[in-house]
């Protein structure tokens, strides 16, 4: 027994040794097969890694690029479609204004470096690099591909943004370079083809600008070498005629490769480090991918902030805006939608500059994100231009107490950097009650009743209401038949007597437009002249006026003719040089003709009106200062412009004969501008009395009713016919 067991024993050691054996040779193989498996699969896992990361530094290196591109067209587009350069740049004395606000600017600027200013036949007006003017010529600078997209700018059509971005080769490098039509911020041109001026910005791709690129999108070694180099990873550039400029080469970071490098150590050593080396691949993972989705939704939330302000720009705004309307249909909550449009700010950018303009819309944004509600949002949707929308209960009562909060903060003075300038806001507001208003019509109601703030006396607040519409469709159906109007002659002008106050002798006229629109009877200047401001069309009712009453002058040689001169055409500067077109056209002499201009335009531009004035005067004309008394009238006024004569507001004339203090404040106002040695005309004039009160005042010249109302140019014919008869008579009399 001893021995079989002996014997037993000793086969079962060899049984349970080469079952041992068998085990771990299993074991071994089943390690080296797994192992093998592992780093098989880590290899194509890394490999794979590899893969993906290189696809997404290249499709993140072309979205960069065409950031790079698009920030440009932004800034482009900032700088083009702005009325004071559709008024500057094509003025001839504009070059100062042209170099001040676009070559001079592109000094270490990170957002162009160049500024150009062409006309349509390529002509270099203004050229500056880097803040200094350019040496030699714009073929010699840029490859022609400039030019491809110069003509793209000019074919255009109608519904069509005048510009366009691409790269371009130059003699320093690649830049990229956009091009765009100098027209007003409406987009309109009162030029024709043949006389168009375009801005040019270049964006030079230099060594700094690639390293921030590096930098801001974690691409290691990122740099430009040129089109014909050999690269595995890369982007290539190519101008706007397909041709190739360069490539962005950069170093792959092989994450999959260093992952694995890292892990295939503790796999030989261990097994059993096999699984936590997929815990590490899967944490390396998810954190690789919540990268990747931070870095989405930061370039997502990038294109709806505006870049200034910080705010969500007009595409963040619908969206939020949809978002809410489709909240409020499911919970039968009321959106709110508040428009702002900045009062005065285009005063301050022109007084101050774009540089203190822009410190003052992120003032105001700030200010704004203090007083809007939880849960709002804040939109910047144009130059001056905000808006708010919120969901609320309370309908609209929450959106009228908010306005009355914001009117509050704008009419405090701000400061802006060593400044202190007084703004405010016309802010229109309209509800969508229980999301039953869609965004888009909800923002138009928003946006009309702003607009009816503003034609309301600004700084103010108005709600939608329905018949705003009809307004707006009544306004623009009589803005057309006013273009109509003017374009084919149809207004006449009525003439005022203007009487010697010593005499009462006619000495002039005041020329006055009228209008009888087919189908509606007349029309009160009152209604269709603001009509005219508002649509730009009051430059071409002026000349129509201008010009019609020099014409019409010239038959009455012993006349004065007065034209009244609004702020709009006063804003051109080429407004001198149509009184001197309309001069030569109409052959009168420019001593009998005096325009009369309001104080209220001198008040926002007093540098402006001086020049403007003294540019008139060199022509010979007269300039007289008209509704003095009405507004804030001072002598300050009549020593610094230099008027010709003034004219005494009707308000002042209306109660003389029963108000003590109405006749001394007239008084004192004659004898202000006598102290000065201003003739005095006084209009308003309705009675007998009145007429001898204000001649016994002082006043030279008197206008009014009592003398005559506006009456058509044969009336007045008719009135120096009979006036030459009587002095004849009387001639005849005095000779027999």
């Amino acid at each position: 027994m001893p021995a079989l067991f002996k014997t037993k024993n000793k086969g079962s050691g060899i049984g349970r040794h080469a079952t041992v054996t068998g085990v771990l040779f299993s074991f071994a193989v089943v390690v080296a097969v797994v192992t093998i498996m592992v780093l098989s699969a880590l290899e194509r896992v890394a490999s794979k890694s590899n893969v993906l990361d290189d696809e997404r530094s290249r499709e993140t290196m072309s979205g960069a690029l065409h950031t790079f591109a698009a920030q440009l067209s932004a800034t482009l587009n900032d700088y083009a479609a702005w009325d004071d350069a559709a008024t500057n740049v094509y003025a001839s004395d504009g070059m100062e204004w042209t170099v001040s606000n676009y070559g001079e600017m592109s000094v270490n600027s990170s957002l162009f470096d160049m500024a150009i200013v062409v006309d349509d036949n390529r002509k270099s007006i203004m050229a500056y690099q880097e803040g200094k003017p350019m040496d030699g010529t714009l073929d010699d600078f840029f490859a022609p591909s400039l030019w491809a997209l110069f003509d793209r700018v000019k074919a255009a059509g109608p519904g069509q943004t005048p510009e366009a971005t691409g790269f371009v080769d130059t003699k320093t490098g690649i830049a990229a370079v956009g091009i765009a039509l100098v027209r007003k911020k409406s987009g309109e041109l009162d030029l024709p083809p043949g006389q168009h001026r375009y801005l040019i910005f270049a964006r030079h791709l230099d060594a700094g600008k690639i390293d921030d690129l590096g930098t801001t999108y974690v691409i290691g070694g990122l740099k430009l070498v040129p089109a014909e180099t050999a690269a595995t990873y890369f982007v290539k550039i190519e101008d706007v005629v397909g041709a190739s400029l360069g490539k962005l080469v950069w170093v792959s970071r092989a994450p999959g490769d260093i992952g694995y490098g890292e892990v295939r150590p503790m796999v030989v050593k261990a097994l059993c480090l096999v699984g936590l080396f997929f815990v590490v691949l899967l944490v390396i993972g998810l954190l690789a991918g919540r990268r990747l989705r931070a870095e989405e939704v930061r370039a997502r939330e990038e294109t709806l902030r505006d870049r200034l302000s910080g705010l969500l720009n007009r595409d963040g705004l619908r969206l939020a805006v949809d978002s809410f309307v489709q909240h409020a249909a499911q919970t039968n909550r009321n959106v709110l939608i508040l428009y702002l449009d900045l009062d005065g700010f285009k005063e301050v950018n022109d007084a101050y500059g774009h540089g203190t303009g822009d410190q003052l819309i992120r003032a105001v944004a700030a200010g704004l994100k203090v007083l809007i509600p939880e849960g709002a949002v804040l939109a910047r949707i144009g130059g001056d231009e905000f808006a708010i929308a919120f969901t609320s209960e309370d309908g609209d009562a929450a959106a009228l107490q908010l306005s009355e909060q914001i009117l509050d903060f704008l009419a405090e003075p701000l400061e802006i950097g060593r400044r202190v300038v007084v703004i405010g806001a016309s802010i229109g507001i309209a509800s969508s009650v229980g999301g039953t208003v869609d965004r888009e019509e909800l923002v138009r109601r928003a946006d009309l009743a702003m607009y009816k703030a503003k034609e309301a006396g600004r700084a103010r607040m108005t709600l939608y209401d329905p018949a705003m519409d009809a307004d707006r469709e009544e306004r623009n159906a009589l803005e057309l038949d006013l273009r109509m109007a003017i374009e084919g002659g149809d207004l006449t002008l009525a003439y005022q007597p203007l009487i010697d106050a010593a005499t009462h002798e006619m000495t002039g006229v005041e020329a006055l437009v009228r209008w009888n629109r087919p189908g509606h009877g007349p029309v009160s200047p009152e209604v269709f002249i603001p009509v005219a401001e508002a649509s730009g069309l009051i430059e071409a009712l002026g000349l129509f006026v201008l010009r019609k009453a020099c014409e019409t002058a010239k038959q009455w040689p012993e006349l004065r003719i007065s034209v009244n001169v609004s702020p709009g055409q006063f804003r051109n500067p080429a407004f001198v040089d149509y009184v001197r077109y309309v001069l030569r056209q109409t052959e009168i002499e420019a001593k009998r003709v005096t325009l009369e201009v309001t104080e209220g335009y001198m008040i926002q531009n007093p540098q402006r009106t001086r020049q403007a004035i003294e540019r008139l005067k060199t022509l010979g004309v007269k300039v007289a200062l008209d509704d003095f008394g009405s507004g804030f009238s001072s002598i300050g006024y009549l020593r610094q412009f230099g008027f010709d004569r003034i004219k005494i507001d009707r308000s002042l004339v209306m109660e003389i004969l029963e108000s003590d203090g109405q006749r001394e404040m007239l008084q004192a106002t004659v004898a202000l501008a006598r102290s000065l040695d201003i003739p005095v005309t006084a209009e308003g004039i309705e009675t007998e009395q009145q007429a001898v009160a204000v001649r016994l005042f002082g006043c030279d010249t008197l206008q009014g009713y009592f003398f005559g109302k506006p009456m058509p140019a044969e009336q007045i014919t008719e009135r120096l016919l009979d006036a030459r008869s009587k002095k004849m008579g009387a001639r005849r009399i005095s000779v027999a």
